[in-house]
């Protein structure tokens, strides 16, 4: 660059700064770094052809975001690999419809939930048999699959055995394969994550058969994770706060029809 040219760029940036239209550079935002399971769960998270992550819970992420004022980047981890990765500082937050429990919170803080959904058993229509969340003796001597490592798994082995035989699975996707063979009669999740299944051609011989009531073990809704003690759990709480109020929840649910009915807005 000759003397000249610097000259022109030194007068052109003080004619910005008099005015106050400095440029400002993408490292003045913030970045959250914020872990996702690598697992697809569509409609609330999933990756596009491109490698793209979409899906309700990325569009509402993108909005608390923008209320933070930071730039979001996603990283997709094993979901029994994402409370280490908060804790090893590899990641700043979960955003992974992560269940708010007590034993969660012996590791990690909690923001305020951003929606709740009810736990669910779904199995065939043509099962005749009635089922009760509230009474485990009504799934005797039935199979009962469930995703190893979550909330719903703990339930089930502290509640359902030995009336029912769990069975755990690495992935939700493969304990819903296994309903459709026949391998298990029921799968226990939150309603939300039927939403694709129950919409599919796989799915539509499968029904919801019993809901369970609120208990402890299943949680309190679904939240942002973060590290103990660090102050983004407030600043996260209070932008999930205004987008249930200000009517960003609401249109954003609008635009996954599927999900009517079968999520709430955290308290």
């Amino acid at each position: 660059m000759n003397r000249l040219m610097r000259s022109r760029i030194r007068r052109a940036a003080a004619a910005l700064f008099v005015l106050g239209l400095a440029p400002v550079s993408h490292a003045a935002q913030p970045t959250l770094r914020v872990g996702i399971d690598a697992e697809s769960y569509p409609p609330f998270f999933s990756k596009d052809a491109s490698g793209k992550w979409k899906g309700w819970e990325i569009d509402l992420l993108d909005a608390a975001c923008g209320k933070l004022n930071v730039r979001c980047e996603l990283t997709d981890i094993a979901w029994d690999g994402l409370i280490p990765a908060l804790q090893n500082r590899k990641i700043d937050v979960i955003w992974s419809s992560m269940t708010i429990t007590g034993e969660r919170q012996k590791a990690i803080d909690f923001s305020r939930a951003y929606y709740e959904s009810p736990t669910v058993f779904v199995g065939a229509k043509s099962d005749r048999r009635r089922v009760d969340c509230a009474v485990p003796a009504s799934f005797k001597g039935r199979v009962i699959g469930v995703e190893a490592g979550t909330n719903f798994s703990a339930f089930l082995d502290s509640r359902f055995k030995p009336e029912a035989q769990i069975k755990a699975f690495d992935k939700f996707d493969n304990a819903l394969a296994d309903l459709v063979s026949g391998r298990v009669d029921y799968v226990q999740e939150g309603k939300g994550l039927f939403t694709a299944f129950l919409a599919s051609r796989d799915g539509k011989d499968f029904e919801v058969k019993a809901t369970c009531a609120d208990n402890p073990v299943l949680g309190l809704g679904i939240g942002a994770g973060v590290r103990q003690g660090d102050a983004l759990r407030g600043k996260l709480s209070t932008a999930i706060a205004q987008l249930q109020q200000d009517g960003t929840w609401d249109a954003i649910t609008a635009r996954y029809p599927n999900l009517k009915g079968t999520i709430e807005k955290g308290r």
